[in-house]
């Protein structure tokens, strides 16, 4: 499984960025997708999770209100759109594909290259 993340960039507090994990090489739609982050000098942490159909989702506490995980299945990809974001948001943001659907990233197999999201204040 290859994942291409993208959309990431330099925003604003207060701004919005949507980003997109494109996936190739296997059945996109049997994998429960997340999202983590990691910020200089810290470990990677979980942001949000879905489930294969897209029917369920879960969220770290610091970004739930704020951010949306999606997916769409015919294309291959899932989504965060991230809303009202803050100085602290500012990460390397990746694209991962489970085993199940988990908060954990040792639970997760596949990982894209992540993208880089600065929050200027």
């Amino acid at each position: 499984v290859q994942l291409q993340a993208s959309g990431g960039g330099l925003v604003q507090a207060g701004g919005s960025l949507r980003l997109s994990c494109a996936v190739s090489g296997r059945t996109f739609s049997n994998y429960p997708m997340g999202w983590f982050r990691q910020a200089p000098g810290k470990e990677r942490d979980f942001v949000a999770t879905i489930s294969q159909s897209g029917g369920s989702t879960y969220y770290a506490d610091s970004v739930k209100g704020r951010f949306t995980i999606s997916r769409d299945n015919a294309k291959n990809t899932v989504y965060l759109q991230m809303n009202s974001l803050k100085p602290e948001d500012t990460a390397v943001y990746y694209c991962a594909a489970a085993r199940l659907s988990s908060s954990r990233p040792v639970d997760y197999n596949y990982w894209g290259q992540g993208t880089q999201v600065t929050v200027s204040s």
